[in-house]
């Protein structure tokens, strides 16, 4: 993108006062020091919304939460699922309005950081997380499209540094990391069209009036050579 060009507006998926709330309990005592955090929580929640396949809530939950959290109150346990439950939706909407999500993040990594030390690598590897959970439905139909377009998250989420060195080296430098960053937002819409939107059928054309006879013509002057 040209500094040039403007950028398309992008849309939070939760207030404030919900992300803060969201973000203290996750890196709280209260969850299992496996759980993701916000930033992994927000990626694997838009994974989801992106997949062409529904999860049931129970089994997203787990799965953020990696077991059952020590919540305070009922009270405590219904605000975060429903902020939980918000984002999922919200990221579903937005997606399908056809705007760009806002990442709870800045898309600039520091110069000496490494990707998965950010919230950036957090949010990958939790968006591969979502990927991961649904393989089939993201790669059953549209793998060789699908898994272009996930290259900036897969690099960035630093997953795949042992077993794919030419897919970390993609994000080697401080400038190559910066620029799969900027990526993310517009990638995710990219993502959920090429699963919601199908394919443009060619259009079928009859043959033209008079195409025989021109074919037919045209075998006679090849016979007469």
């Amino acid at each position: 993108m040209s500094g040039n060009e403007e950028q398309a507006p992008q849309v939070p998926l939760l207030d404030d006062d919900a992300m803060d709330e969201l973000f203290e309990f996750l890196d709280s005592d209260r969850v299992d020091p496996e759980a993701l955090t916000l930033f992994g929580a927000h990626g694997f929640l838009m994974a989801l919304a992106i997949s062409p396949a529904a999860t049931p809530a129970q089994l997203w939950v787990a799965e953020i939460f990696n077991g059952e959290p020590n919540f305070e109150d009922a009270a405590q346990h219904d605000r975060i699922l429903a902020h939980l439950e918000t984002l999922h939706t919200n990221a579903a909407n937005v997606l399908e309005s056809g705007q760009i999500p806002e990442l709870p993040f800045d898309l600039e990594i520091d110069v000496d950081e490494s990707p998965i030390d950010t919230p950036v690598g957090e949010w990958c590897a939790g968006f591969m997380t979502g990927v991961f959970m649904q393989d089939d439905a993201w790669f059953s139909e549209q793998e060789e499209q699908a898994a272009q377009l996930l290259l900036p998250f897969m690099a960035l989420s630093e997953l795949f540094e042992e077993e794919d060195p030419d897919l970390a080296a993609m994000a080697g430098s401080h400038e190559q990391a910066n620029h799969l960053a900027r990526q993310l937002p517009d990638l995710t819409l990219d993502l959920y069209l090429l699963y919601r939107v199908p394919p443009e059928k060619p259009k079928a054309y009859g043959p033209k009036k008079g195409a025989a006879q021109q074919k037919k013509g045209s075998q006679k002057k090849n016979r007469r050579r």
